[in-house]
């Protein structure tokens, strides 16, 4: 926020916004935890547009977050994630491991072969070739982990012997409709492939943001109702 009266009181909607973004920045990065508190502290007691303007001078107007439900857990940005050639067909792990991870590109079909080894396959960050993926996974006397955001379509199938397929996840999100679809399947002897839902590292901090700026509001309020009853005391 800009304002040529830095001097005007600031209102209670004024110090929610640059709470607001500060919560974005330190989402993104921008902020740690420490100087977020700071900020978020001095950003609820100033009392005027000059107090509040050197709290986010330093941070983009807009940020790669908005306040909508969609938005804190990647809905809405999936298209511009979908596209391009994937990066490899698949891996193999003996006596050993492999691992894929970051801004890789899921091809149309990945295969996936463990024997007395492990991966992990991370999608949380990943691009992929075309909305609908299948993810096949062949564990022997070994396993697979594949780690997806809260929000993605993700149907798994598989079959296992001795071994077994499961799915746990963290996080309330529904499915967006608009996220690729991602098939699992594959057989595990003696082995497992799980599929966890995880929030990505800016989810978390965002959500411990909000959080963190919840119970500044809560101690304020509580604040102001005590230094209410003790001026009426006094009066």
């Amino acid at each position: 926020m800009t304002s040529e009266l830095p001097e005007m009181r600031a209102s209670d909607s004024e110090r929610e916004r640059v709470a607001e973004r500060l919560r974005d920045a330190v989402a993104e990065g921008r902020l740690d935890m420490e100087e977020f508190e700071q900020r978020l502290d001095a950003a609820y007691k100033a009392r005027t547009h000059g107090e509040l303007e050197p709290l986010v001078s330093d941070l983009p107007l807009t940020g790669a977050f908005t306040t909508s439900p969609a938005a804190a857990t990647g809905s809405g940005r999936w298209a511009e994630r979908i596209g391009g050639p994937g990066t490899s067909k698949g891996a193999f792990a003996f006596w050993g491991g492999f691992s894929r991870k970051g801004t890789w590109t899921v091809p149309r079909l990945f295969t996936s072969f463990t024997l007395m080894g492990g991966g992990e396959l991370d999608l949380r960050e990943a691009r992929f070739e075309d909305r609908e993926t299948v993810i096949r996974c062949f564990a022997v006397m070994g396993g697979v982990h594949i780690v997806v955001p809260p929000d993605l379509n993700v149907d798994v199938s598989g079959i296992g012997f001795m071994g077994g397929f499961g799915e746990e996840g963290e996080g309330d999100a529904e499915p967006d409709p608009t996220a690729p679809r991602v098939k699992i399947t594959g057989f595990a002897l003696m082995g497992g492939v799980g599929v966890e839902r995880k929030l990505r590292k800016a989810e978390k901090q965002r959500i411990k943001a909000e959080r963190a700026a919840e119970r500044e509001r809560l101690e304020r309020g509580e604040r102001g109702r005590l230094d209410k009853g003790d001026r009426k005391e006094l009066g």
